[in-house]
């Protein structure tokens, strides 16, 4: 599992995906959330909007993504 580092109390999802590297640009990270490939704590999400938070878990192409805060590489 991967971890996002975040200081502030939310990501967006776009953001995250971004942040994370599975998306390359705001674009594709809106296109990978409107087809229904990724997922949040399980379940398909199509809000690329929605906000995430510590202990989120964010799952796409078959790689896990957890939010945590901390000091490391943090947005």
């Amino acid at each position: 599992m991967e971890e996002i580092y975040i200081r502030d109390n939310f990501i967006k999802l776009g953001q995250a995906l971004k942040l994370s590297g599975a998306a390359g640009s705001g674009v594709d990270a809106k296109l990978l959330v409107n087809d229904g490939l990724v997922k949040v704590n399980g379940e398909v999400c199509k809000q690329r909007g929605k906000k995430l938070v510590k202990d989120d878990v964010i799952n796409y192409d078959g790689i896990d993504y957890i939010i945590v805060t901390g000091n490391n590489d943090v947005r």
